[in-house]
């Protein structure tokens, strides 16, 4: 168990000492985050405790930063009254985060304390698929109309501004809807209150469709130096926003989602210390049974060189050295190459060049190798001179069919719809394996006979 902190232990001596109202200042001036990671250190009826003294806007922003088993036990204690004001301050997004989360029977207790209004918002958002533009958008935003003055323009900030997300940039739309330029704050307040917002607005606006892909969508907010992005439909219509917070949260997910496939793991939402030794099972398994029977090739090429093997000993001492390299080789181009496509860096259309720069960086990382090998075989194993230029031949030819195979891949999966972070070092190093293990045993017939 964590040791307790001496904050946790002025706590803890309050609640048990019921000094509510010293308790209620002492944890209404944390930041949600930090009191959300706070709360997860306390006992279930200490929390709801503690969730009842909060300000509502800061016990929403506080849930909101839960993991979903607090909050599920959480909503579980609500009364309907508490459930109700906890989820008039919460923003749209927030809201469909905890639907798509939360069991069937919370959902429904959940939507039965929402609004009309807003239970039609979160059945439209849910109907977007689930890697959109349109899944992470929120719909609590200020649009202006190009007509207004700038004394209109606050009037309206003031009197909606407080129920939408951000107010930092505000987007400009005609009678249809149709998004025609935005106007950051700044601009608004250092205007003239006579000034039109057609005047002042910048018509070069960045937006989505509401189809475009989340983790493109996040990526543009890097590219751009932005804070918020404008979704459109199809008819170019604003239809809601996406802010940096939600783009910073698809970007941990995508990254961890990578690491996780990069190391042959199939992904997953749950943080490892709430995962069950069976969901780590389960979700490691079946990539150690594919990669296994794959690498049965290996057992087979070198059965059927078996007799080579069994007249050259020396030769079997040196599989590890070569599978290690050649592995570790396609691990460097592919691992650069993934992280060049999920960058945008890389097309599909710029294989060639990457092929070709990756087979002269093969060439000379695989002659460094080969002669570092050579020498040393031949000086300090003292094995001769055939055996060394068999195994650093072979070494040689290795790491130019990893690079190639490394670098290559990926592109091709990423051209035919896979994740390029599956071509990751386990299924390359099993490929390299192979191919290394036939090239070995035929320079091993051709100098030896």
């Amino acid at each position: 168990m964590a040791k307790i902190t001496d904050f946790e232990q002025d706590i803890i001596d309050m609640i048990e000492q019921k000094s509510y109202k010293a308790l209620k200042e002492k944890i209404s001036d944390i930041n949600p985050y930090d009191l959300a990671m706070l709360l997860d250190n306390f006992h279930d009826r200490n929390i709801l405790l503690l969730f009842r003294l909060l300000p509502k806007d800061l016990a929403a922003d506080t849930f909101v930063e839960m993991d979903k088993d607090r909050q599920r036990a959480l909503i579980d204690s609500f009364s309907d009254k508490e459930l109700r004001e906890v989820i008039d301050e919460l923003y749209i997004d927030d809201m469909v985060d905890i639907v798509e989360e939360m069991p069937a029977n919370v959902v429904k207790r959940i939507l039965k304390h929402s609004t009309e209004n807003t239970r039609k918002t979160i059945n439209q958002i849910l109907k977007y698929p689930q890697d959109s533009a349109g899944s992470i958008m929120t719909t609590e935003f200020v649009s202006l109309r190009s007509n207004m003055t700038i004394a209109e323009a606050i009037a309206k900030l003031r009197r909606i501004g407080l129920d939408s997300e951000t107010i930092d940039t505000c987007y400009v739309t005609d009678n249809k809807n149709t998004l025609i330029g935005y106007i950051t704050l700044r601009t608004i307040v250092l205007s003239e209150d006579s000034n039109t917002i057609e005047e002042l607005m910048d018509r070069n606006v960045i937006s989505v469709n509401t189809f475009e892909d989340q983790e493109e969508v996040a990526n543009m907010f890097g590219r751009y130096d932005l804070t918020v992005i404008p979704v459109v439909d199809n008819d170019n219509r604003l239809v809601g926003i996406v802010t940096i917070d939600d783009a910073w949260d698809v970007l941990e997910r995508e990254t961890t989602e990578d690491i996780e496939l990069m190391a042959a793991i199939t992904p997953s939402d749950t943080p490892y210390l709430k995962k069950t030794t069976f969901d780590i099972w389960k979700s490691r398994m079946p990539w150690l049974l594919i990669l296994m029977i794959s690498a049965t090739f290996t057992g087979m090429i070198i059965t059927r060189f078996e007799n080579a093997l069994q007249t050259y000993v020396i030769l079997t001492a040196y599989i590890p050295m070569l599978m290690d390299t050649g592995g570790n080789s396609g691990s460097q181009s592919s691992v650069t190459i993934i992280r060049g496509l999920s960058l945008h860096e890389l097309e599909f259309n710029d294989i060639f060049k990457v092929l070709w720069k990756e087979s002269k960086v093969a060439i000379l990382s695989g002659l460094t190798l080969a002669i570092v090998n050579f020498s040393k075989l031949m000086l300090l194993d003292k094995v001769g001179f055939n055996i060394s230029l068999i195994v650093s031949s072979t070494l040689l030819i290795t790491v130019i069919i990893a690079k190639t195979v490394g670098s290559s891949l990926p592109m091709l999966a990423k051209k035919i719809g896979f994740d390029p972070a599956v071509m990751a070092s386990p299924f390359i190093t099993t490929i390299v394996d192979a191919i290394s293990l036939i090239f070995y045993f035929i320079i091993t017939g051709i100098v030896l006979g």
